[in-house]
């Protein structure tokens, strides 16, 4: 579901009302006759519709995380704000840049719309820019041939399966950001899709290795094992971009998760 088309829908029928109403049939009621239903359930809601356009047009949006590819950062549940701005102004459902402000940097948690289906959002973090060789080898990343070097410091207990995963913390760019890695899950990496610019991939028993070709992205999720992700689907365009997550707002299950992530 296109939740931008049809709001703008909303915006193009009431705005249509209200202008009709407050420029020409107004004039024509009586000072103390009742406004008709159209009025009243129409154009009466165009400055609000409006205003939520814009809000979530331009500035942020709110998305809620379904299912458990970002733990331990981000867990099922979690109702986060996304910032809109951050990698440039974009006209509304067309999603054509049309102001540069802005772009991802490694180690950012990017909503974006999922290349294979753009009618989904999905969310992950930054792994690789345009030009990275990202290799992701028996479980270890490495960007460009640096290692990105993982310390482990304990258990990550995963609530809903009531499973216990090693938990660790490495560095992108300048954030540093926990991951899961599993030794007991299979590290067999192999595409879903056929994706644009596949040639640039290559797999083996051992993993897969890209380059990331100029105006896209690398993803990865960080429960490792529990990610479907660039690995599997392929490069995230620039076009493909909603926002950078920055913010935890709600979660029904945990208050304290409220403001816990930035």
């Amino acid at each position: 579901m296109n939740f931008a088309l049809i709001l703008f829908l909303f915006v193009l029928a009431t705005g249509v009302l209200w202008v009709i109403d407050h420029f020409w049939l107004r004039k024509k009621r009586a000072a103390d006759a009742k406004d008709p239903w159209w009025v009243e359930y129409g154009a009466s809601f165009f400055p609000v519709i409006l205003a939520v356009f814009v809000l979530r047009s331009f500035l942020v949006e709110p998305f809620k995380i379904p299912s458990g590819s970002m733990m331990p950062t981000l867990l099922v549940g979690d109702f986060i704000l996304v910032n809109k701005f951050t990698y440039g102004i974009r006209i509304p459902v067309l999603n054509k840049k049309i102001i540069e402000t802005g772009s991802p940097q490694r180690g950012d948690v990017v909503v974006f719309r999922y290349p294979p289906d753009p009618s989904l959002d999905y969310i992950k973090r930054v792994v690789g820019l345009p030009g990275d060789q990202v290799t992701y080898r028996n479980k270890k990343l490495f960007i460009n041939g640096q290692e990105v070097m993982e310390k482990k410091i304990g258990d990550f207990l995963d609530r809903d399966r009531l499973y216990y995963t090693p938990h660790f913390t490495e560095t992108l760019g300048t954030v540093e950001h926990s991951v899961l890695i599993d030794p007991e899950a299979a590290g067999h990496v192999q595409p879903i899709v056929r994706f644009p610019h596949s040639d640039k991939c290559h797999y083996n028993s051992e993993g897969v290795s890209c380059e990331v070709p100029p105006g896209h992205y690398f993803m990865m999720g960080d429960n490792r094992d529990n990610s479907q992700d660039s690995r599997f689907w392929g490069f995230v365009p620039d076009q493909n971009l909603v926002g950078k997550a920055f913010f935890i707002w709600f979660n029904f299950g945990d208050l304290k998760r409220i403001g816990s992530f930035h």
